[in-house]
């Protein structure tokens, strides 16, 4: 059984990061042959990727019809994902073959978030390592991190221009004001075109 904290943490990664969720819905349960193997594929790449650490793959949060995936970026996400000699584009192919033209038989779906350095808040209580901050590091939930509007100003004030600086300090101590600063980089720069495409779902309608 995984060691419980008894306090609360905050997770601390530095720059960029993404977020990928995938899910499935069974909505005939009588035709096993259309979901079972999508069960079954996913805890396979899971294992796949926690032994390539250089994927960019960073963690996971497993439960039943919904996987959480941290990726280091989306260019690494999107690669393996196109990667045939990996078991996610294999799965992908035999999918869309199996299902043909009932796709109402069993549901796929999927989320993609691009979370800029430092625009994220998190906490975990009297829990063990888990999710973001299993992805990362933590550190505790004191002083200004007690609050999430206080973990996103620490964040937002380091995870750009000083990466790895948070400012913890006790409550009963005082912390030196810290004016926010610009983020660096053009903020006026539009997203990667890469991540509007849709590539990465192991099950999608559209043959690549």
């Amino acid at each position: 059984m995984a060691k419980v904290a008894a306090k609360r943490v905050t997770a601390k990664i530095e720059g960029d990061f993404v977020v990928f969720l995938i899910g499935m819905r069974i909505n005939k349960f009588w035709k096993l042959h259309k979901w079972l193997p999508v069960f079954q594929a996913m805890p396979k790449m899971i294992r796949e990727l926690e032994r390539h650490p250089e994927s960019g793959f960073l963690g996971h949060i497993m439960s039943l019809g919904v996987i959480v995936q941290y990726w280091r970026s989306f260019e690494q996400l999107e690669a393996y994902a196109r990667d045939a000699n990996q078991l996610h584009w294999p799965a992908w192919v035999a999918f869309n073959k199996s299902v043909g033209k009932s796709r109402d038989d069993v549901g796929i779906w999927h989320e993609t978030y691009r979370v800029r350095a430092g625009e994220y808040e998190c906490v975990y209580s009297g829990m063990p390592t888990f999710g973001l901050a299993k992805a990362s590091a933590t550190v505790d939930a004191v002083g200004p991190l007690e609050s999430a509007r206080g973990r996103l100003g620490a964040t937002a004030l380091t995870g750009r221009d000083q990466p790895g600086t948070y400012r913890v300090t006790e409550p009963s101590r005082k912390t030196e004001e810290v004016r926010p600063t610009e983020p660096s980089g053009n903020p006026g720069k539009s997203p990667n075109p890469a991540a509007e495409a849709d590539p990465t779902h192991a099950f999608s309608s559209e043959q690549k």
